[in-house]
């Protein structure tokens, strides 16, 4: 069986230990790097816990990020 290569960066995942959906902004040696959904702080994934993220939770996640906003909860 061999190995899934990393997500490209830019890609969306989903954080499976988490739910958390974020953009690959790159590596951190075994570990891949993501930023939520509007920005925020990064954290670190590892590969086999990282999954493509649907369009739906990309929308779902978009979505929560501009409601924030809209109630002045984050700039």
């Amino acid at each position: 069986m061999t190995a899934l290569a990393p997500p490209a960066s830019g890609a969306y995942v989903v954080d499976t230990r988490t739910g958390r959906v974020g953009q690959v902004r790159g590596g951190a040696g075994p570990y891949l790097r993501l930023r939520p959904v509007g920005g925020g702080r990064e954290w670190e994934c590892a590969p086999a816990a990282a999954r493509p993220a649907t369009a739906v939770e990309r929308l779902r996640a978009a979505t929560a990020y501009v409601n924030t906003r809209s109630r002045g909860e984050r700039a």
